[in-house]
C-alpha cells in the first residue's frame, strides 16, 4: 500500500485524528511523569506549565472523539488543540531561554529565599523542606538539547500536524 493510500485511509476514519492527538498527549504526560517519579527528575514551575498544554490538547482530542462526524467542529477542534501545542511551545521556549541564562524566568521559577533572621528551629525547617526545582537548571540533556528544548521540538511538530491534519479533514 502507498503512503498517499494510507493518508488518505487515515481522513477516512474521522476518529483517527484526535484519537492520535490523545494518544500524543498521553505519551507526552507519561514520559514527563516516569521522569519525575521513576527518573528522580524534579520539575520546576516551567515543566508544570509545559504539561498544561498537553492538558488542554488532550481534552480537545477528547472533545474531537465526540464531534468526529461534523467536519467543521472537527477541524476546529483539531485547530484548537494545535493552537494549545503551539502554546506550549512558546512555554518551552520561554524555559530554555531561562535554562541558557538569557533572560530571567517567573518569580515562582526560582528557590525561596532561607530568613536568616529567623530563629535557629525555623532556619532548620526551611532548609530541610523539599525547596522546588530551579527552572534555569538544566537537569537532563542529550546532545546539548534540555528536556525542555526537545519539548519546544515537540511541540511545535504536534502543531504542524494539527494544521496539516485539519486542512485534509473533509467538511460534511
Amino acid at each position: 500500500m502507498s503512503a498517499i493510500a494510507e493518508t488518505n485511509q487515515l481522513f477516512e476514519n474521522p476518529r483517527l485524528i484526535p484519537a492520535a492527538i490523545v494518544a500524543v498527549c498521553v505519551g507526552a504526560l507519561g514520559s514527563a511523569l516516569a521522569s519525575e517519579y521513576w527518573g528522580g527528575l524534579d520539575p520546576c514551575v516551567l515543566c508544570i506549565y509545559q504539561r498544561y498544554a498537553y492538558v488542554g490538547a488532550m481534552t480537545l482530542g477528547l472533545i474531537g472523539l465526540v464531534l468526529a462526524p461534523r467536519g467543521k467542529a472537527l477541524k476546529a477542534v483539531i485547530l484548537l488543540a494545535g493552537l494549545a501545542f503551539l502554546t506550549g511551545a512558546g512555554i518551552a521556549m520561554f524555559h530554555v531561554g531561562v535554562e541558557q541564562h538569557w533572560w530571567r524566568g517567573t518569580e515562582a521559577c526560582h528557590a525561596p529565599a532561607i530568613d536568616f533572621n529567623a530563629p535557629i528551629a525555623e532556619m532548620r525547617e526551611q532548609l530541610l523542606a523539599k525547596q522546588p526545582a530551579t527552572c534555569d537548571t538544566i537537569p537532563w540533556s542529550f546532545a546539548g538539547i534540555s528536556i525542555a528544548g526537545f519539548n519546544v521540538i515537540a511541540s511545535l511538530l504536534f502543531a504542524g500536524g494539527c494544521v496539516w491534519a485539519a486542512r485534509r479533514v473533509t467538511e460534511s
